[in-house]
């Protein structure tokens, strides 16, 4: 016969937090992928020459 495993009474907080943990990290990053892939910012105005003064020059417009 084998003999009974005796577990300390707070073992089970451990088989609950472990798993609550796991689950709070995956909905994060699954949270952050969607708000990264939903998230689509609109047009800047920027310069569209190479041409010295104020404002911003995309590297490569999407516009």
């Amino acid at each position: 016969m084998t003999t009974p495993v005796h577990r300390s009474p707070k073992a089970w907080l451990a088989w609950l937090l472990v798993p609550a943990g796991l689950l709070l990290f995956v909905g994060a990053n699954v949270h952050l992928v969607y708000v990264a892939v939903q998230s689509q910012p609109d047009c800047v105005d920027h310069l569209k020459a190479p041409v010295e003064g104020e404002g911003y020059r995309a590297a490569k417009s999407a516009c």
